[in-house]
């Protein structure tokens, strides 16, 4: 009878107590929506034309006499090689935006890397899909592949781009947090596709490539179809032939000079996040990067 009595709250109150830090339904409601949103906001910057007038520096917008180099997905035993060997023909260096696991998996070929004269720079720990809100295991992976490529090559990465260019709430927080500053792109040239070839991925990146801009291309098909890195690899003389024709140097985005002061990285989705019930600590199917 005392146990009943409590539960109902006793004689004088009636009903049943609420249960103390349980919320409501609408509550609960509000609180999955307003996570949904702090997800999904910064996100809409993969949308390449609105980055690149909203959010330039994440655009990865730099001098108007330079264009950035930059690679995903790597390292990858069977094609980097080849693309450093190229690289060093050619007389240019690049951001390599490598995988965490890859990087520990094989530390020698990262190592070479960055003996080359190229810069090291954080794709994830895996190349996972950011389809929930998880902001506690987006700073934990994102931690763990500094942490590996601050073991293996002494340097601590600067820049981060989160797989399949799709910056969620989570992976901001967590690049923010980290240190890193999160940056996509101008310019791809969908090597990752089947049909890709040499010659489709020199026209598709010279159709958006501008001075400042920076180019995305992949040393890895990790993610995507068997053997395309073969199109980035052949397509690679082309274009740098054509940056340089045009006046511009192609580097990577060390040299880039993303101004800091011209505005946010990317949209402030901080005050959306519901703090209270979230533990910071703790491609669209169309493309891979």
């Amino acid at each position: 009878m005392g146990d009943r009595a409590a539960v109902a709250g006793g004689p004088d109150r009636g009903g049943v107590r609420p249960a103390v830090g349980i919320l409501a339904p609408s509550g609960v409601a509000a609180a999955v929506a307003v996570a949904a949103v702090a997800h999904i906001v910064p996100a809409a910057t993969w949308l390449p034309r609105f980055r690149a007038v909203c959010f330039p520096r994440l655009a990865g917008l730099g001098r108007s006499d330079h264009v950035a180099l930059t690679f995903d997905d790597g390292p990858d035993p069977d094609s980097t090689p080849r693309f450093l060997d190229a690289l060093d023909r050619l007389g240019v260096r690049a951001t390599f935006f490598v995988l965490g696991e890859s990087a520990v998996r094989f530390p020698e070929l990262t190592r070479d890397i960055a003996e080359r004269g190229h810069e090291l720079a954080v794709h994830g720990w895996t190349h996972s899909r950011p389809w929930f809100p998880a902001p506690g295991r987006d700073l934990r992976e994102t931690a763990r592949a500094v942490h590996a490529l601050h073991e293996i090559t002494g340097r601590r990465p600067t820049w981060y781009r989160p797989p399949y260019g799709i910056l969620t709430g989570g992976r901001w927080a967590a690049a923010r947090r980290l240190g890193l500053r999160p940056v996509l792109w101008t310019a791809w040239g969908r090597d990752w596709t089947a049909d890709a070839t040499a010659a489709s991925v020199r026209a598709t990146v010279r159709a958006d490539l501008r001075g400042g801009g920076t180019i995305l291309l992949h040393d890895s098909d990790r993610a995507s179809s068997p053997d395309c890195w073969h199109a980035a690899l052949g397509a690679l003389p082309g274009l740098i032939t054509a940056s340089r024709e045009a006046g511009w140097q192609v580097g990577p985005l060390r040299e880039h000079g993303i101004a800091r002061e011209d505005g946010p990285d990317v949209p402030d989705a901080e005050a959306a996040r519901p703090r209270q019930h979230t533990q910071a600590t703790g491609r669209p199917a169309s493309h891979p990067t």
